[in-house]
């Protein structure tokens, strides 16, 4: 007799199909994404509508800017033209000061007013000899005189003002040169300085063939400058000279014009001294300069003012003045040759 077959059945028990099917949607559902995030990847996907305008925008700045740099014209260089066209300009515009005026004041605080003073009682002798019958003729270039001619009868122990002169310092240690016949037989010597203080001198050299005086002055400024000093080796006739002193004691004043000559001589009126190897000038000059300085034009001093050629008594300038080449004055003072 045929047995019916027999089948295991596969089929969970209810229990466990009523377990599965609640695991089961939890397994297969997929979890959720946030809201911003699913928001923010369709924002910033290359298909959005944003993301094509971003591109097209920093487009457009890149091509503007390249733009920019290809049409701006590079920097221009400055040639020779254009400075020297500024430089036109510029003296078209500005009003510039002279020659004359820049030697002036680079000299300037150098130059001091020289004045000589003789008792009175010493012109009692002058006085008398000098109403006297002489021949002798005034000097082409002196001092600016003082009050010779006044009655002397008067306190034997005053002083009067005997002639006024130039000098020039040369070391700021306070060593002035002038001319010899400036402070020749005074008594007593003052100088004043560009500042106004007046001091007392003393002679310390002489170089008389050349009427060349050394003096050191017992009080100086403070700021004291000395004069800067040129080699006349590369002078020559036409250069522009400036004169400057107290002429009649007025200044200090300054005249300018060119040298005329050089290795000139010249011979006193009274025929008592003859200097050579003088520097010849046009530049006015007085009684008054003997002593001063004669400056270029960047105020270097090259000669000391000493004598004006006048044939006639008058002692004025007729437009030929010498000066003293500093190489010999600078040997009065016993100063190194240049």
């Amino acid at each position: 007799m045929r047995r019916p077959a027999l089948y295991s059945s596969s089929r969970p028990a209810p229990a466990q199909q009523a377990r599965a099917a609640q695991e089961a949607p939890e397994a297969a559902a997929p979890t959720p994404e946030p809201q911003h995030a699913a928001a923010r990847k369709r924002r910033f996907h290359l298909s959005s509508p944003a993301m094509m305008w971003a591109a097209i925008a920093l487009l457009a700045a890149l091509l503007a800017t390249s733009l920019t740099l290809n049409l701006r014209p590079g920097q221009r260089r400055i040639t020779q033209q254009d400075i020297n066209a500024a430089v036109l300009k510029t003296l078209e515009t500005q009003q510039l000061p002279s020659e004359y005026a820049k030697a002036y004041d680079n000299v300037r605080p150098s130059v001091v007013r020289v004045v000589s003073f003789v008792k009175k009682s010493r012109l009692k002798d002058e006085f008398a000899s000098k109403h006297a019958p002489r021949t002798a003729k005034p000097k082409p270039l002196g001092p600016a005189q003082g009050g010779q001619d006044r009655d002397p009868v008067v306190a034997e122990d005053e002083e009067i003002e005997a002639g006024v002169g130039t000098g020039v310092v040369i070391v700021d240690k306070g060593i002035i040169l002038t001319n010899l016949h400036v402070v020749s037989g005074a008594d007593r010597i003052q100088v004043t300085f560009h500042d106004g203080l007046e001091s007392s001198a003393t002679i310390t050299g002489v170089q008389a063939e050349n009427d060349l005086a050394v003096l050191q002055a017992a009080r100086i400024p403070d700021d004291m400058i000395a004069a800067t000093m040129r080699s006349t080796a590369d002078l020559a006739p036409g250069d522009k000279v400036v004169a400057v002193g107290f002429p009649f004691g007025i200044g200090p004043s300054a005249s300018g014009g060119v040298v005329s000559g050089l290795k000139r001589s010249f011979r006193s009126p009274e025929g008592k001294q003859e200097m050579s190897n003088l520097i010849q000038f046009d530049a006015a000059a007085n009684p008054g300069n003997s002593g001063g300085p004669l400056v270029t034009m960047d105020g270097e001093v090259v000669g000391i003012v000493t004598a004006i050629l006048n044939p006639t008594p008058a002692r004025t300038f007729l437009g030929i003045g010498f000066a003293v080449p500093i190489e010999n004055a600078a040997q009065a003072a016993g100063l190194p040759p240049f």
